[in-house]
């Protein structure tokens, strides 16, 4: 709930006295004891919490999505399991979820898309950690552009779209194997680009040691590289940039 509706109620009577106390005892986070809950994380940062669901017990994944439903704040959760989403969904029916992505959405609010991103990939196996990313930099108010299966190994598919990817404030690269996308992308445009290193490939790729250490080793200029299949925090820094073009 946004400050201004919370005040909007108060005065229109559709919440109580008692009831704007409590809101406001948890204003900043509530502790519910296997968690404290950032509610200001969107004041404070732009963009509000994330759950990362791996490896929370179920008892309390749900405990933390049924607090942020009741404050009525969107919410996603990465890394979600279908058995998770399960769970969640029976407590809160407007939950919904994303297979390829793992990630469980809570959306009281519609932020506008704003900007442009391009997210490409080396590969269609690249596929869970791309969906992370696109989900996520939607979640947070920026426009996507998919660009998938555009990896050096056909190097005319890239070609062939990179006048539009080129128009993107901020580009995501994600791929495995040897992980050479991002550095071939950097000497085409002129643009900041996010590369992700996956876990994609076969066993002296190492689970994508090999694509990260290519990656932190480009010598192409401009590239800033995240942890191996970590969709969700390239998309975070990708919003950022946009975020910070498109205000100015």
């Amino acid at each position: 709930m946004k400050d201004r509706e919370f005040l909007e109620n108060i005065k229109n009577g559709q919440m109580s006295i008692e009831e704007g106390l409590d809101y406001l005892k948890d204003f900043n986070f509530k502790d519910i004891d296997i968690a404290k809950l950032d509610f200001q994380r969107k004041n404070r940062r732009g963009f509000p919490e994330t759950i990362f669901c791996q490896g929370k017990e179920d008892f309390a994944l749900v405990e933390i999505f049924k607090a942020f439903d009741k404050r009525k704040q969107s919410v996603i959760g990465t890394r979600a399991s279908q058995h998770q989403y399960e769970l969640v969904s029976k407590a809160i029916p407007n939950a919904s979820y994303d297979k390829t992505a793992r990630i469980i959405s809570l959306k009281y609010e519609e932020m506008p898309q704003i900007g442009n991103i391009a997210i490409c990939t080396g590969g269609t196996a690249d596929l869970f950690v791309a969906e992370e990313a696109a989900l996520t930099a939607e979640f947070f108010g920026a426009k996507v552009n998919r660009f998938y299966d555009v990896g050096v190994s056909g190097l005319h598919r890239m070609l062939n779209k990179i006048d539009q990817i080129k128009q993107a404030n901020v580009i995501i690269a994600i791929a495995g194997m040897e992980g050479a996308l991002a550095t071939v992308m950097a000497g085409l445009v002129d643009k900041p680009i996010i590369a992700v290193p996956t876990s994609i490939g076969y066993g002296a790729s190492f689970n994508g040691i090999s694509a990260l250490l290519t990656m932190l080793s480009t010598c192409a200029e401009g590239i800033s590289v995240v942890n191996i299949d970590n969709g969700y925090g390239a998309a975070y820094a990708a919003c950022q940039i946009n975020k910070l073009i498109e205000e100015k």
